[in-house]
């Protein structure tokens, strides 16, 4: 099976609008245009992520459109865990942070057998799609009918996308990937999922979070899941 490789990391926000607030506050950036998103009721906004040594990426603003009703109806689950209410009040409290990350698959199908030898149910592939400029985005992704995210976070949602990627769009924003990490208290079922992909992403042992360095127009900025 070929190598997945890193394809975006998720920022959640109680709104859009108080995500597009951080990210200019916090990277001194404002996010490009994204779309809504029907099958779940969310909506989003990107920014280019260039990364040294791998193929660009981006980091994505994602929060719940209070303006849609999902086609995805209860108790079906959003993704990334954005109907938990602790999640939900996390939020509220303390603002958008860095919560997850998608791995990119040409082979998302054979990839989800691979985990479930593992023990890992990363959920169904659901077939998704928005809107944009230069026409229809689609793509297949995992999300488990109760939306959770698994290890607390750290494993990745899978994604297999289809003629375009949202990259191909998006202009250069001067943001750089410098560093990615994980770290979990047990690492041992992350690492071995992960090379199962021939993901290489570092794993360490700590509290479940996700840690990303960043180079910005303001410099270097550190960002790591809330504990």
């Amino acid at each position: 099976m070929s190598a997945a490789t890193l394809d975006h990391l998720v920022v959640l926000a109680a709104t859009l609008d108080e995500g597009v607030a951080w990210c200019e506050a916090t990277l001194g950036l404002t996010p490009g245009p994204g779309g809504a998103h029907p099958l779940m009721g969310t909506h989003n906004r990107l920014l280019r992520l260039d990364r040294p040594n791998g193929p660009p990426s981006y980091l994505e603003i994602l929060a719940i459109d209070p303006s849609q009703t999902p086609q995805r109806q209860p108790p079906l689950k959003r993704w990334f865990d954005l109907d938990q209410p602790e999640l939900q009040a996390q939020l509220r409290q303390q603002g958008p942070s860095l919560q997850h990350w998608v791995a990119r698959c040409p082979d998302v199908q054979a990839a989800c057998r691979a985990w479930q030898t593992q023990g890992l149910a990363r959920g169904p592939v659901l077939a998704a799609s928005r809107q944009t400029a230069s026409g229809l985005l689609s793509w297949q992704i995992t999300v488990r009918d109760d939306g959770q995210r698994l290890l607390g976070g750290t494993l990745p949602t899978l994604i297999q996308w289809g003629a375009q990627h949202p990259v191909d769009q998006l202009p250069a924003s001067g943001l750089q990937l410098l560093d990615f990490s994980l770290s979990l208290p047990e690492p041992a079922p992350l690492s071995a999922a992960l090379q199962a992909l021939a993901l290489e992403v570092p794993v360490q042992r700590g509290p479940a979070q996700l840690h990303a360095r960043l180079l910005s127009p303001r410099g270097p900025v550190s960002l790591s899941t809330p504990v």
